[in-house]
């Protein structure tokens, strides 16, 4: 039986924060090294793509197909001498607000998961 609509989409939601997460990471984990370039993910974009795609999938009762967000390189950052444009300033805002919408995420997983239950049990 496929995922209701909501719970397909917030575990699209939730995986493409965590794929985020991994971009600002690897950017942090490359600081130092020359010459390489900061990467992250069109959250907003992705986001749109994951609803979309779960959105046909419910229409046509399919299984919810595998996302993979895009991961590119972001323009227009400062670059230091050595060709390095991370910024650890950056970064940590970054990671505190995708760490933020993945908690919001997980409320929204528990509190969907307690409705169906209340379901199950008639309301009490």
């Amino acid at each position: 039986m496929p995922n209701p609509p909501l719970i397909s989409t917030l575990e699209s939601y939730l995986n493409l924060t965590t794929s985020r997460e991994h971009a600002i990471s690897a950017n942090m984990a490359n600081v130092d090294t020359p010459g390489y370039q900061t990467r992250d993910i069109n959250f907003g974009s992705e986001l749109n793509k994951a609803i979309n795609e779960t959105a046909t999938q419910s229409e046509d009762g399919s299984e919810a197909p595998q996302l993979s967000p895009v991961v590119r390189q972001v323009r227009g950052l400062m670059e230091r001498p050595d060709g390095n444009n991370v910024s650890l300033d950056r970064e940590g805002l970054l990671m505190a607000e995708t760490q933020l919408q993945y908690q919001i995420g997980t409320q929204l997983v528990k509190h969907e998961f307690h409705q169906i239950l209340s379901a199950i049990n008639g309301g009490s």
